[in-house]
């Protein structure tokens, strides 16, 4: 059975319940092929005893040893925290487990019991601590067999996680989905398998997520990055055949875009100039464009979107513009609006709220073709959409779409021309190497008058500091937004949340200043009714979680906080910074972290005090990451690469590149016996 072909949910895995379910959900797995298709962003190596009280300096070691618990006790306010003494079997040395917002250890963790203790330990005073740890019961005269602890021991994997899933959780899952695929079978020709020497796909997933030794685990992933840069050559040049010849448009410039581009309070930078070329001529050729454009956060590319936009309605055509997320999609749709008010531009905007009878109205105007450019999200594509003369497609934020969504998109038009919208910089090596027929353009230089936003790291000690910088810029009449990674507190994470932190700051810092509370979980009407009062200056600071990622403009904003930005990857971290710094105005972000931060956290943070360009942070990205998502961005669609390295396995991609021309060059139907593994699973 291919991997793609296991199509079950993981809801009938043992042990998954409907509050499991959905935190595996926001990490996009619904069904066994999503979980073991995960990719472990680390791995740790437990196959030996390390004892406690063996640090390698101050900043602590990870040991993995067999402990004797003394106590346990709850302490703090709410007494919400617990205060674990053990004692290493084999050394006698003591340690203490602080367990912050852990009241469940205090009911599954006994006084005078033996664990298996994985934790990081650190010196506090004259002692030894730890916030970070796992604790595994285990029988007496289990203590000194290492080898039966099959679940704590050898090289185990590190998940990316979501709310209350524990690497535990995760692990004893993925096990449970990889006993119930069975056997996964190849999905590349024999004859490639052998030329280069490719493990077999059953065992390649089996040994990226419990490697039995270091050279299968690089085995496995040289396996799963060469399938998968496989597919997705293979995919971005096997274009469907063109049954009708497109209407190009032309390549003049239109008076009315000369008239828009001057009614603008700014000139178009250079690289706009140029990038606004470059998509004329592809719309004025023989075959639709199929163009990527990329730039950094805040160097106006939703701008060249709008003009070019403009520059196909002058045509006669209709555009499409689509949104990953409805927030989004409004405020496109609102900047939208007031952009073209002059222009004569029909804008309109759809989503999947709009039913019945107003519902219907916009559809007979779309079809009638009174509808120059409607902006939305996925329901752009729904069944009942139909547009008179759709030519142009423009999609923000295109790696959090699906090949199948942007497809279906397409299919409302014919052969319309394509742009797709990202701020995730990709290296032109893995542009000319992936991406086949995809031309790239970049936009590097950013308004003129913006200042590079000043970035400062700020653990425990300086955090006062920061929260009275702050206070100043809203003392000034500026805005300010406080990122944190959670919602609420469930009590089993030393993470702070929005709704604490809401609290905190309005009675305790900020009584005196206005301010909002949004995050996902708020009716959209609500949060689009916050941004609105921001953009309005009505309110002086917002506490969010990351939805604020993205398509938030507020020019007065100058201060943006990011608590435990150790745990957002660096491209997250650099859009949320892009949030502030949208003026002539000086504008800071302040990264806070934890103690507990690991030295991969602080070369990567370190990077973002260092730079602002977005090109050079992804590359830094790439090269302390490694393997896995790009720039941390669960991607989807083009940018689909778990396995690869974008920095060290090119030379792979020109080679299932070569592999790819080759297939399609003698075999373009894919009917030959050896090329029928691909032609199965290209059918699944």
């Amino acid at each position: 059975m291919f991997v793609g072909e296991l199509k079950g949910d993981i809801k009938g895995l043992s042990g998954i319940g409907k509050k499991t379910r959905e935190e595996y959900e926001n990490l996009g797995v619904r069904t066994i092929c999503d979980l073991i298709s995960m990719t472990p962003r680390g791995y740790e190596d437990r196959s030996h005893r390390i004892c406690i009280g063996h640090q390698n300096d101050d900043e602590g070691t990870w040991t993995n040893t067999f402990v004797r618990t003394e106590s346990v006790n709850l302490f703090g306010a709410g007494r919400k925290n617990v205060k674990i003494i053990v004692r290493d079997t084999e050394n006698n040395q003591k340690a203490f487990l602080m367990g912050f917002n852990r009241t469940f250890l205090a009911k599954t963790v006994f006084p005078g019991c033996y664990y298996h203790l994985y934790a990081n330990i650190t010196p506090y005073g004259t002692g030894l601590t730890a916030s970070q740890f796992e604790l595994k019961p285990v029988r007496e005269d289990d203590i000194m067999v290492v080898g039966d602890m099959l679940l704590d021991q050898g090289i185990l994997p590190v998940y990316g996680l979501s709310g209350t899933l524990t690497q535990k959780t995760l692990r004893r899952d993925v096990k449970a989905a990889l006993a119930v695929a069975g056997h996964i079978d190849d999905e590349i020709p024999q004859t490639i398998i052998d030329k280069y020497h490719l493990m077999p796909l059953d065992k390649a997933f089996r040994e990226i997520h419990f490697p039995t030794s270091e050279r299968n685990l690089r085995d496995a992933r040289r396996a799963l990055a060469f399938r998968e840069v496989f597919y997705l050559q293979l995919q971005a040049k096997r274009r469907p055949p063109v049954e009708r010849r497109r209407q190009a448009i032309d390549s003049k410039v239109y008076a009315a875009e000369t008239a828009f581009i001057k009614g603008l309070p700014f000139e178009l930078t250079a690289d706009q100039v140029k990038v606004l070329d470059e998509i004329r001529k592809d719309m004025s050729g023989p075959e639709s464009m199929n163009r990527l454009l990329q730039g950094d956060v805040g160097s106006g590319k939703t701008l060249v979107a709008w003009v070019s936009a403009l520059h196909a309605i002058c045509t006669g055509a209709q555009v499409a513009f689509m949104a990953p997320t409805e927030l989004l999609a409004r405020q496109h749709a609102q900047v939208a609006d007031n952009l073209f008010k002059d222009s004569g531009v029909r804008v309109a905007f759809l989503n999947g709220e709009v039913h019945g009878k107003p519902r219907q109205a916009l559809l007979d105007q779309l079809k009638a073709g009174n509808i120059d450019l409607l902006i939305g999200t996925h329901a752009l594509f729904s069944k009942d959409v139909e547009y008179r003369n759709l030519r142009y497609v423009i999609i923000d934020e295109q790696h959090r779409f699906g090949v199948e969504q942007r497809q279906a998109l397409l299919e409302k038009g014919v052969e319309p021309d394509v742009l797709l919208m990202t701020a995730t910089p990709i290296p032109r090596t893995l542009a000319l190497t992936v991406f086949g027929n995809l031309n790239v353009s970049t936009i590097r230089t950013m308004p003129k008058g913006r200042l590079p936003i000043i970035t400062h790291l700020v653990d425990d000690s300086k955090r006062d500091r920061m929260y009275d910088a702050v206070g100043v810029e809203m003392q000034r009449g500026h805005q300010a937004y406080f990122v944190y990674p959670r919602i609420d507190d469930e009590g089993n994470s030393d993470l702070r949340d929005v709704q604490t932190m809401y609290e905190f700051l309005s009675t305790r810092k900020y009584p005196q200043f206005h301010g909002a509370l949004i995050h996902s979980r708020l009716p959209e009407e609500d949060k689009i009714s916050i941004l609105n009062d921001s953009a309005a200056g009505k309110l002086d600071y917002l506490v969010s979680t990351s939805v604020v990622e993205v398509g938030i403009d507020v020019p007065n904003a100058t201060c943006m906080v990011v608590e435990h930005s150790e745990n957002f990857g660096l491209s997250a971290l650099h859009q949320l910074r892009g949030r502030v710094g949208r003026s002539s105005l000086q504008s800071w972000c302040f990264l806070a972290y934890e103690k507990t931060i690991t030295e991969d956290g602080k070369k990567r943070l370190a990077v973002l005090r260092r730079t602002n360009d977005g090109f050079e942070i992804a590359e830094e990205d790439l090269k302390i990451r490694g393997p896995g998502e790009l720039s941390g961005i669960r991607q989807s669609g083009f940018l689909h690469l778990k396995f690869a390295d974008l920095e060290k396995d090119v030379p792979m991609m020109a080679a299932a590149r070569d592999e790819v021309d080759a297939i399609l060059s003698s075999d373009p139907g894919l009917l030959s016996m050896d090329n029928a593994v691909i032609r199965q699973v290209l059918a699944v």
